[in-house]
């Protein structure tokens, strides 16, 4: 591939998705904006997903740029990709999902548009036959053009996933994605977040996040502590941010990333001796950000109570702790 700058660097790590990978760069190369990078970093894979890499960059010279290294976890594949990009702005597909044919071109004409350094799309959630499953609106009732310090609920609202979002590449000059952890993009993301005055948004479905019938089964761990260390990081940043006195917002991210999240990771825990270890971690989260039940009863998102409008069992599930009955969440689930 020639060394001339593309306007947009689309990362894509690659760790042992051969099923999968075709699609996902099918969908890359036949972007309808044409100065792209497409750098594939093929993070130690064990099957075949070198091979596919390899067609693919053959078959698309100036588009795939392709590298191997060894197996260092996402984070370090996207650093890894993030250093080597030549991009004004960059863009995060995870191998197994794909996207349309006008995400990238739709979301660089807003951030250039309103001068913004992070879009964000929508995302629908797809099963292996490409069925919809379920649609995850990101900022509904929103303006297109968002400026930060007017619409600071953003903050809490937002679903930190990377790889519907597309980001100015200076944001990343100071920042990386923090290495061995598990929930690297809430840890990294809101940080980014606080970089900008101006965000934008389309309400398009362009990232098409692929529901693996492997994945829903995966094992939950005591890794699910992360997601608590990782709040813990953005809140540092976050004192020493422009909006600061935010107290509410902080509040509400707290109780989003830090409770609810965490307790839709926890459900499913299987481990009895560390569901209760991480239980007591969470209550110990809590009484040092002096979270009471009342605050996580009445958070609402995008002016609806979150706690309501869940599903009966994920309800059920999230009262009785609350009501510090562990041991009965523990039949529940």
């Amino acid at each position: 591939m020639t060394n001339v700058p593309s306007r947009v660097s689309i990362i894509v790590p690659v760790y042992n998705v051969e099923n999968y990978l075709t699609k996902c760069l099918d969908s890359l190369v036949k972007q309808s904006l044409p100065d792209i990078e497409i750098l594939v970093v093929n993070d130690g894979s064990k099957d075949s997903s070198e091979q596919i890499i390899k067609e693919f960059a053959q078959k698309y010279p100036d588009k795939i740029k392709a590298f191997t290294k060894e197996n260092g976890g996402l984070s370090d594949a996207r650093n890894f990709g993030i250093d080597k990009a030549t991009g004004d702005y960059i863009g995060f597909v995870d191998s197994d999902d794909y996207v349309t044919e006008t995400m990238f071109e739709e979301m660089l004409l807003l951030a250039e548009k309103h001068q913004a350094k992070m879009v964000i799309c929508n995302i629908q959630k797809v099963d292996e036959n490409g069925k919809i499953i379920q649609k995850l609106t990101q900022l509904p009732n929103m303006p297109e053009k968002i400026l930060l310090g007017d619409y600071f609920s953003v903050f809490s609202d937002i679903s930190y996933f990377a790889c519907n979002k597309l980001f100015k590449k200076e944001l990343f000059n100071q920042k990386r994605f923090k290495k061995g952890i598990h929930f690297e993009d809430i840890q990294l993301i809101p940080q980014l977040l606080l970089e900008c005055e101006t965000i934008a948004q389309t309400q398009n479905f362009h990232y098409q996040y692929l529901e693996r019938t492997d994945s829903i089964t995966k094992t939950h761990t005591e890794k699910g502590i992360d997601m608590l260390k990782a709040v813990s990081d953005v809140e540092k940043i976050f004192s020493k941010s422009p909006y600061s006195h935010k107290k509410e917002e902080l509040k509400n991210f707290q109780i989003f990333e830090g409770v609810y999240s965490f307790l839709a990771y926890l459900a499913f825990v299987k481990k009895e001796e560390i569901f209760y270890s991480m239980s007591d971690q969470l209550a110990l989260f809590m009484k040092e950000r002096q979270i009471k039940i009342q605050d996580i009863l009445k958070y609402s998102r995008f002016g609806k109570n979150y706690l309501l409008s869940l599903p009966l069992k994920k309800k059920i599930f999230y009262l009785l702790f609350f009501a510090g009955q562990k041991r009965l969440i523990r039949k529940l689930i």
